[in-house]
């Protein structure tokens, strides 16, 4: 047996790829199944190797250049005796020229499943291991995942079961349920090769043939040699509690006020003061005299006291002249509104270049450029130049790569009682970057979800490393823009090609516990569900619906984002009964057919949160009833003359009334239950919120519009959950 160093010392300084005898001795010494094979120089070698391993048999052309045998008909199956051998490796001969380096001879082994594994190095996140369904069609089916290099067990694993074609690794026409052992060893051995040989920078394992006992067998393989990308020079991290200091400042100063309404200097400027900010505030303006009735002063060196931070909203051009004054005057923070940097195209990179060099020589630290601003609640720190919006102060963090979906989310918050630790519009990341944040996230008490807006990361083994650390503490939410198919990742194994920018940043996010968003709705829904509901211990869900239909279609919706709908308990069928009517569905979903008395639904959701065969509760169309009620009034009133006019009037309090203690009593039973218990309304109303505080109480209610927006949320609650208990 050839020994690794051996291989590689014999192909060392030709950077390229391994014959398939070779490629699978490799394999073989990291633990993946290969198929038992033999080499032969001659025809005549073939047919005396052929004859040792038993008819019929595989014969392949053996050769470093021959990388897609099957494409240049250099691949024959069941050579049933001497002379199909003779004839194929005669037609191996022409069909490979010079290329040709010996042959190889294999057992014919079958089997009607076809697998597909790989490695390669991809120059955000380093080595990655992927999984998925192969074969000849491969490419076109593209059924794969993948992971970050190094895989734990529990990766492996779950990769297995990702993929969309899982149910080829169960019993299959007559065939036994793939060994799955063997799949996990073929993955894991890649992961160790992509850390203790660096030479290797692709694999492709195509097939992983499955015969009919469910054995695996690696029956192709190659595997590529050459120098793995240098890594990028990153920007050193930035220190949390420097970039925690940017919220917290004691005295601001606006470099670019103006008193003209439209420019960003004044909406800035008047946002802080507006925002109720207890500290100084000094605008700077070269032609001094007054903004907005404050002395405005020509330079910041003429600022009386201290400055803890600068807010600059002067053109790009003009920034430079201003860091030799920051830094006479001491001041370490900079918030850079203004726009004209990298994101205007080459020259405004350069000019962002240069400004990072400048800024780090001074000892000046930069939030953006081309940022909408911050804002921290805590402190009435509104520094926002695109937006008047005052969420209250809660504990959930949104760092946003684009302004404007930032602030709007900052409404959102604001409109239905999302509370807000901090916002950051990170702008162009000259500076401080997505991982910096990260890190940041991680020692911030305060922060208890992390909701992120992201178009690019800087350092994606960084960022994925620190998502994986915060998302053990708080959950990671994250909507990604700027999806893309078009991967950059070299294409000379297959595996290579399945690979493109938007899987491999989706399998890293996954992989770190984030919790993806898919649409900007989603991060909504799912920032107010994070951050006020308990996680799910399991994936078992109780309905109660007002009506049927809505029942039916939420057990759908929940079957087909994973979550289960167990039979309710004879004890609890039993129980149930003394509340409804002896005609109710005896069944989950639980069909309150149609009972307004308050009563009912109280005692319901009481009995299905503290019954143990669920792990959390949805309830349907106990609230948003207002608005159909005051309509019945109106016709009432038309219908029946007699009517007692003072009690309809005091109707809709007391519907109001009970739809607030139905609220509390939610948020009570998740106190003592440990279950997230989630709503959907019955028809918008004005007087319901996605979330609704409960005053002494860490919980809050949530209540959606929809059953699916309600199960999407409570899905991915139950997943982040899933993914906390692997990793411990």
């Amino acid at each position: 047996m050839q020994t690794i160093e051996g291989i590689l010392k014999a192909k060392k300084g030709a950077q390229t790829a391994l014959t398939e005898a070779e490629s699978k001795e490799i394999l073989k010494q990291f633990g993946v199944p290969v198929v038992k094979e033999y080499t032969a120089a001659s025809p005549e070698e073939a047919i005396q190797k052929a004859r040792k391993t038993g008819f019929p048999v595989v014969l392949k052309a053996l050769g470093a250049k021959l990388t897609h045998k099957t494409e240049r008909g250099l691949v024959f199956l069941n050579l049933k005796n001497e002379q199909d051998v003779r004839k194929a490796a005669d037609q191996v001969s022409m069909a490979a020229g010079a290329d040709l380096e010996g042959y190889l001879v294999q057992p014919m082994l079958s089997g009607h499943r076809e697998f597909a594994a790989g490695l390669f190095y991809d120059p955000q996140f380093g080595p990655v291991v992927m999984f998925g369904l192969g074969g000849i069609l491969a490419e076109a089916i593209n059924d794969v995942v993948f992971r970050i290099a190094p895989l734990t067990r529990g990766d492996a694993e779950q990769m297995i079961g990702e993929i969309r074609s899982f149910k080829l690794l169960g019993p299959f026409r007559g065939e036994q349920a793939v060994v799955r052992e063997g799949i996990i060893d073929t993955l894991m051995g890649l992961s160790r090769i992509s850390t203790e040989v660096p030479d290797i920078t692709e694999v492709d394992v195509n097939p992983l043939l499955i015969d009919r006992s469910g054995s695996v067998t690696a029956v192709d393989a190659l595997v590529v040699l050459g120098q793995r990308a240098v890594a990028t020079e990153y920007f050193p991290p930035v220190d949390p509690a420097s970039i925690g200091r940017f919220f917290y400042p004691r005295s601001i100063a606006v470099i670019g006020a103006s008193n003209t309404f439209t420019k960003w200097g004044y909406r800035v400027f008047c946002n802080i003061i507006a925002g109720g900010f207890k500290g100084d505030v000094y605008p700077v303006n070269p032609k001094g005299g007054t903004i907005a009735g404050r002395k405005a002063f020509r330079t910041v060196g003429e600022i009386p006291g201290p400055v803890d931070l600068a807010v600059v909203t002067v053109p790009a051009e003009k920034v430079f002249d201003l860091i030799p004054q920051l830094n006479a005057k001491g001041i370490k923070r900079m918030l850079l509104i203004t726009s004209g940097f990298a994101e205007t195209g080459e020259a405004g990179r350069r000019l962002q270049e240069r400004l990072v060099r400048e800024a780090r020589a001074a000892g000046v630290l930069i939030i953006g450029p081309n940022t909408m601003g911050i804002f921290n609640p805590h402190e009435n720190l509104m520094c926002l130049g695109g937006s008047n919006v005052h969420p209250k102060p809660g504990t959930t963090t949104l760092i946003s790569q684009s302004g404007n979906l930032g602030v709007q989310l900052l409404e959102f918050a604001e409109r239905e009682g999302v509370g807000i630790r901090a916002f950051g519009g990170s702008g162009n990341e000259a500076i401080i970057t997505i991982e910096d944040y990260m890190e940041s996230f991680e020692v911030d008490d305060l922060t208890r979800t992390v909701v992120l807006y992201l178009e690019s990361v800087k350092n994606g083994r960084r960022f994925f490393e620190s998502a994986r650390r915060v998302g053990m503490l708080k959950p990671v939410v994250m909507l990604k823009g700027g999806r893309t198919e078009g991967g950059h990742h070299a294409a000379v194994t297959h595996t290579g090609a399945l690979a493109s920018d938007t899987k491999i940043f989706n399998a890293a996010a996954r992989q770190a516990g984030i919790v993806i968003a898919e649409q900007p709705m989603d991060l909504l829904d799912l920032s107010a569900a994070f951050s006020s509901l308990p996680l799910p211990k399991g994936n078992r869900v109780a309905i109660m619906t007002l009506g049927g239909g809505w029942g039916v279609v939420t057990t759908d919706l929940c079957a087909e984002n994973g979550l289960a709908i167990p039979d309710l308990s004879p004890k609890l069928i039993d129980i149930i009964n003394t509340i409804l009517p002896s005609y109710w569905s005896h069944s989950n979903p639980v069909d309150l057919v149609g009972e307004f008395d308050p009563e009912i639904p109280t005692r319901v959701i009481a009995e299905l949160a503290s019954w143990d065969g669920c792990d959390a509760v949805l309830h349907l169309g106990t609230l948003g009833r207002l608005s159909s009620l005051k309509k019945m009034i109106v016709d009432v009133e038309k219908a029946d003359p007699v009517v007692d006019k003072d009690f309809l009037q005091k109707v809709p309090a007391l519907l109001e009334d009970f739809e607030r203690r139905f609220l509390i009593h939610t948020v009570r039973l998740m106190e003592k239950t440990g279950k997230p218990i989630i709503g959907v309304t019955l028809m918008q109303e004005e007087n319901i919120r996605t979330v609704t505080q409960v005053e002494g109480s860490t919980y809050k209610a949530v209540t959606f519009l929809t059953p699916e927006r309600a199960v999407k949320a409570l899905s991915r609650l139950t997943a982040y959950s899933r993914w906390r208990k692997r990793q411990k």
